[in-house]
């Protein structure tokens, strides 16, 4: 009997008939159930009896639960979810996600971003809008609008500048949903920048907002890989579609001789979203431009040049999925 089969085999009944996946890894076994047709109160209990059943199981340091039921967002139900993601920091899924948001504007199209890094917001910083704070409609927030004129919100819009978010996970969800919530106007697609891993944060989002698709943002190296591969099955057990994978810090271009190396290797996402049968969208380079004009909160992809261009590439590989999905 496998692991997971024997975790199975704990469960209680009621819970087994609406289990859709069960996957144990490193310690942490996360699950998804059908959630349809259960209340607050019952879905509540569901969600408990599971824990404690799991809790002490040999082999388990982590239980996470995702109750999954068709919701669209409350206020608008036309509107797209694509959620950007990572299996670790430090990959540039951030500087991603502020890069396709303004390219996908500068084609035409009406997005937003949502940064969903509740611990670690950066894209106030990367958008340049630090020191802007939305206001409040009715019991809605009412996005600020980036230079680039891309509509977002974001904890370190909410929160005093380089103040410390210690919260537990319930109310992490809970401002993640005031975010997506909020009053997008005519906005009919979000750009979610989630935290790393697969978390709190994560499992709240499939819970409650399913997003139309994920793109997976890794850069080459295989310790890099292998966590984009644990990103890319967590969204698949929540039967959320892979747009695709995008490898970043892909090549750098040394600025006095222009020799080009590889210092995180080559290749790599590609191989990887190949052997996962999911589209690869592009590469980004590892380049001192993109990291000075995002210090700068000067996104790139609002220029010209070499760099402009790959994020410009992948956008439009996005919509060109966006529009399939929409026919």
């Amino acid at each position: 009997m496998s692991e997971e089969e024997r975790l199975k085999a704990r469960l209680p009944a009621q819970a087994l008939e609406r289990l859709q996946s069960l996957r144990l890894a490193d310690g942490v076994a996360t699950l998804v159930f059908d959630a349809g047709g259960l209340g607050g109160l019952a879905r509540e209990r569901m969600e408990i009896a599971v824990r404690d059943t799991l809790r002490d199981a040999e082999g388990v340091s982590e239980v996470r639960v995702a109750l999954m039921a068709d919701r669209a967002v409350p206020e608008k139900p036309s509107r797209r979810i694509v959620a950007i993601g990572s299996g670790k920091g430090g990959v540039g899924k951030s500087t991603l996600a502020a890069n396709l948001a303004v390219a996908l504007a500068r084609e035409g199209r009406k997005v937003g971003i949502v940064d969903a890094d509740i611990y670690g917001p950066s894209q106030p910083t990367l958008l340049a809008t630090e020191e802007d704070r939305p206001r409040a409609e009715g019991n809605r927030l009412v996005p600020v609008r980036s230079k680039s004129g891309v509509p977002m919100l974001s904890m370190g819009h909410l929160v005093e500048k380089g103040r410390a978010i210690a919260w537990r996970g319930p109310m992490a969800g809970n401002a993640l949903a005031q975010l997506i919530e909020a009053d997008w106007g005519d906005a009919d697609t979000l750009l979610v920048d989630l935290p790393p891993g697969t978390g709190d944060v994560q499992l709240t989002m499939l819970q409650r907002f399913r997003p139309a698709g994920a793109v997976i943002v890794s850069t080459p190296q295989d310790l890099a890989l292998i966590d984009a591969t644990r990103a890319m099955q967590l969204f698949e057990q929540c039967q959320v579609p892979i747009i695709g994978m995008v490898e970043n810090m892909a090549g750098y271009a040394c600025p006095h001789c222009g020799e080009i190396s590889d210092p995180f290797g080559q290749g790599g996402a590609e191989a990887a979203a190949q052997a996962r049968g999911v589209a690869f969208l592009g590469r980004v380079p590892l380049a001192l431009g993109i990291r000075m004009a995002s210090d700068a909160g000067e996104p790139p992809a609002a220029g010209d040049g070499p760099e402009a261009e790959a994020f410009a590439g992948i956008a439009r590989k996005l919509g060109d999925w966006l529009d399939g999905r929409a026919g």
